[in-house]
Formats: C-alpha cells, sequence, structure tokens
C-alpha cells in the first residue's frame, strides 16, 4: 500500500507550528489504522494544520458546536458526474480518502492536560481521523466500542499507550 499524505499548514507565525508532526509520522500512524481496518488500497488524504478561528468555524458550519475541536474529519464523495479524464486524474495516487483538519493549539493543549506528549496524542487524532475517513464513528455505544478498540490495538503496536486510560 502506498500512501500520498500532503501536509498543508495555514498557521501565521512558527511558534503556532511547534509539534506539528513530520509526513513520515503522519503516514506511519495511518498507515497502521488502515491495515487495523482492512484497508489496503494506494490511496491519498490531506492533512491541513489550522488555527483555533478556522477550526471553529468549522465545527460550527459541519456540526453545529461553536467551539474549537482538535481535529475534523472530511471523508471524500467523489462525483460520478465528472469526465472520465478527471476520474481518472484523481485516481493517479490512489483512492481519495478525504482530508483531515487539525488545531494544533488544541491539541497541543489537550496533551498538556492529559499529561501526555504531544507526538502521542498527534498519534491517536490520525489515527481517530483515519478511522472516521473509513467510515467508523462513535455516534452510539457499540459504534464507539469498535472504534476505541481499533484505537486502541493500532497505538499499541505503534507503541503508545492507550488513550483512553487516566
Amino acid at each position: 500500500m502506498h500512501i500520498n499524505l500532503e501536509s498543508q499548514v495555514v498557521l501565521s507565525n512558527e511558534e503556532e507550528m511547534l509539534g506539528i508532526p513530520s509526513v513520515a509520522d503522519m503516514i506511519t500512524w495511518a498507515q497502521a489504522a488502515f491495515n487495523a481496518a482492512g484497508y489496503n488500497k494506494d490511496c491519498a488524504l490531506t492533512a491541513r494544520f489550522v488555527d483555533n478561528d478556522e477550526i471553529q468555524e468549522l465545527n460550527r458550519t459541519y456540526r453545529h458546536k461553536d467551539s474549537p475541536t482538535n481535529i475534523l474529519s472530511f471523508p471524500y464523495e467523489q462525483d460520478e458526474n465528472l469526465p472520465e479524464e478527471l476520474l481518472a486524474e484523481e485516481a493517479a495516487d490512489g483512492e481519495y480518502l478525504g482530508d483531515l483538519v487539525i488545531a494544533i493549539a488544541v491539541v497541543r493543549k489537550e496533551a498538556h492536560e492529559q499529561e501526555k506528549t504531544l507526538t502521542e496524542h498527534c498519534a491517536h487524532l490520525i489515527v481517530h481521523g483515519c478511522l472516521h475517513l473509513l467510515g467508523y464513528d462513535h455516534i452510539t455505544d457499540d459504534e464507539a466500542q469498535e472504534m476505541e478498540g481499533l484505537e486502541i490495538k493500532v497505538l499499541e503496536e505503534l507503541g503508545y499507550p492507550n488513550p483512553y486510560e487516566e
């Protein structure tokens, strides 16, 4: 499996950028999540690092929650009415799964509050977001149990602690 991950950083100063994971780390975390979910196709996704204002606007627009959050996942829905040449162009990097939008300031604050390293928390959120891109959710208790179980398994395999233990 080949993963093409584009990292976009939309922050105004270098201090805000502290702790943004490398593309190589994010690919490692994504691949572990995809493997655990049984997904093994070539694929592409975007990880966009934004400020609190942008993620709050997205959270308000798409989830009707008027506050910043750590990560939002936007699974890609292909328009089947696109001309064949555009569909072929889209498939060049493998199946496009979607976008992860991450507010690194929120992630940094949460990691501190939860006494985790920033890397541990970023790994968890990338795994979590990638599972959302594959259709996993945590709306019902059963869905949450399945998704969290996968997250715990993946993070353990990567050498990180259970993110749900206090």
